[in-house]
């Protein structure tokens, strides 16, 4: 970028190499890494075994290669979360490994942050030098949104650790136009598809686009090996999509979240074009205006009281430096790794911005930790190509205004909770007020000055991310920073003793049964035996049907049903609830009602 930031020479320099032997930049990173897997996996079990939903299914993993493999609730396999299983696979073997507890349900999402950081910075790295990486690695550990999904157990931290491999491999193909490094990206893109399906699809435009621009080969030649690519998307995803619809139905749990037990139907329905058209049913949609939800649909959405102190910190430095870096970079040569750079961040950004902005299905405000590598290379590409750039007073004044409107944004966010350290938005303005005048001003600016750059570009973000990981969070919906509100959402359901005793003594295939995965989590991790959520996550599933339940009952497989849930005892199965108040007598327990089916 910086050849262009002056006037033109009479022919374009070669391409630099940002390669540093210096020991100092190995320390930083170093350092970099050490103080992520601090703010990461500090106090963690604080948190207990955060979702339940998940932990449940992470739990049954523990217990049974079959659940592991489905993603199952329980370890009998009645039915499967309403999301493809890979990041169970991890969470699963680790309890294996370790042993089932609050530290093997979350300490894998904590060490694939510290592994997504370290990938991001080596993918900056390559492009544009330590020094971006670094800052890159930096903003991206400390976006409230990362620290919080890296300190709980949902299936983004996976997704967020293999898009970001997929932008290291991609970067790594465009050195020498490698087809197997092309392919490698693509089978990333893959098993983040099973991590959480169409989600992971919104990177490939930018990656596609990079490479199809910048790779240093001729246009047919990358063409074919974008469709090697592609093959390779196909395959590492179709593999376990086939594996489950050959698998006979009747030997294998029903798949949650789906209408005909179909992982297909589940991808493209449920967690595809129903999260963007708002038809997938199952919860409230994402246009309206519950903080847990995403806030409003439309341009505005990701600045919103919901989105905005989650992902936004940076957002505006990005946009400026995005433009500003294309232009800048509008002459040089087609295989430029600055614009390339730009182009895979940029396209990043966009894509999966707009469509978090615009979709109109079931959005949460985490959903935008998928951001935040995008956004963070960004800034670091862009701010340090402006900055060796500063003598052109074009690029100086596009540094500028990243700065001085990372600093305003990020006073505007603090202001919005007023009560939680109001020092610290004073602070940032004085230190963005102190980094603009010094580069309005200061044509051969110091290096002294990138302290406070820095300064001013994190403390915002930093300060709302310790906030975050000093906070414990629960139920389906977490939101980052000191606020306590955990966004409205579905809350994961408290047993009383008596049940989870009387469960403990239980010697049945499942304990109980009970409508829906919240209930059914909160009873199988209290009691450690299993227990059947009739219909999966909000009791709507048809699973297990009643002749299927009158199946188990007669073989003495399930002992107690637990009322609750939607609509009396058997909630949203109203047939199984009805069949069961006519058979059996009630109890009450704890408080709670309960059937002895035996």
């Amino acid at each position: 970028m910086t050849a262009t930031l002056a006037p033109a020479p009479a022919a374009a320099p070669a391409p630099r190499a940002h390669r540093s032997g210096k020991p100092l930049h190995r320390i930083a990173f170093l350092g970099l890494l050490a103080g992520t897997a601090v703010l990461y996996l500090w106090n963690l079990t604080a948190t207990g075994y955060g979702n339940e939903f998940y932990a449940a299914a992470t739990q049954a993993a523990s217990q049974s290669w079959k659940a592991l493999l489905f993603g199952s609730l329980d370890p009998g396999n009645t039915i499967t979360v309403d999301k493809p299983p890979a990041f169970l696979w991890v969470s699963g073997l680790f309890a294996k490994s370790f042993g089932f507890s609050s530290w093997a349900v979350l300490a894998p999402q904590a060490l694939e942050g510290v592994a997504a950081v370290a990938l991001l910075y080596a993918t900056v790295k390559r492009t544009s030098g330590p020094s971006a990486a670094l800052f890159a690695g930096a903003a991206f550990a400390l976006t409230p949104v990362a620290t919080l999904m890296f300190r709980f157990n949902l299936p983004d931290a996976l997704l967020v650790l293999l898009i970001v491999a997929a932008a290291y491999c991609t970067v790594r193909a465009l050195d020498k136009a490698s087809p197997w490094w092309l392919a490698l990206a693509g089978t990333a893109i893959g098993f983040a598809f099973l991590t959480k399906m169409m989600q992971a699809f919104l990177v490939l435009p930018a990656l596609a686009l990079a490479y199809l621009v910048a790779a240093p080969a001729s246009l047919p030649k990358r063409l074919l090996h974008l469709l090697g690519a592609g093959l390779a998307v196909v395959v590492s995803a179709g593999w376990y999509i086939v594996l489950v619809e050959l698998w006979p139905a009747d030997s294998r749990p029903y798949i949650g979240g789906s209408t005909n037990n179909s992982l297909w139907e589940l991808a493209i329905g449920y967690n595809g074009l129903g999260r963007i058209f708002g038809d997938e049913g199952g919860g409230p949609g994402g246009g309206n205006g519950n903080i847990g939800f995403g806030g409003e649909t439309g341009a505005g959405r990701l600045f919103g009281a919901s989105m905005g102190p989650e992902i936004s910190w940076l957002l505006p430095a990005a946009v400026i430096g995005l433009v500003a870096g294309l232009w800048f970079t509008r002459r040089v040569p087609r295989t430029d790794r600055t614009r390339a750079a730009l182009v895979v961040w940029g396209g990043w950004t966009l894509v999966s911005g707009v469509v978090f902005s615009f979709m109109s299905g079931i959005t949460h405000p985490y959903y935008t930790v998928a951001l935040a590598p995008g956004i963070a290379a960004l800034a670091g590409v862009a701010g340090q190509e402006l900055w060796r750039g500063r003598a052109h007073f074009p690029a100086r004044m596009a540094l500028t205004a990243m700065v001085a409107a990372t600093g305003v944004w990020g006073f505007i966010l603090l202001d919005r909770t007023p009560a939680w350290m109001p020092w610290l938005r004073w602070v940032l303005l004085a230190v963005t007020t102190v980094a603009v005048l010094a580069l309005v001003f200061g044509v051969n600016a110091r290096r002294s000055l990138v302290g406070v750059l820095v300064a001013a570009a994190l403390l915002g973000t930093s300060g709302y991310a310790f906030a975050t990981a000093a906070t414990t969070h629960s139920g389906s919906i977490p939101l980052s920073g000191p606020r306590s509100q955990q966004g409205g959402g579905m809350r994961e359901s408290g047993s009383s003793t008596e049940v989870v005793q009387l469960l403990k003594g239980t010697d049945t295939e499942w304990a109980a049964a009970t409508v829906g995965a919240q209930n059914a989590a909160s009873l199988q991790l209290a009691s450690g035996r299993a227990v059947i959520a009739i219909g999966g996550w909000n009791g709507s599933d048809p699973a297990p049907t009643l002749d299927e339940f009158k199946a188990l009952v007669a073989a003495g497989k399930v002992r107690y049903l637990v009322a609750g849930g939607r609509g009396g005892p058997g909630g949203g199965n109203s047939a199984i609830g009805e069949w069961v108040a006519a058979t059996f007598q009630a109890t009450t327990v704890g408080g709670q009602t309960l059937y002895d089916l035996t």
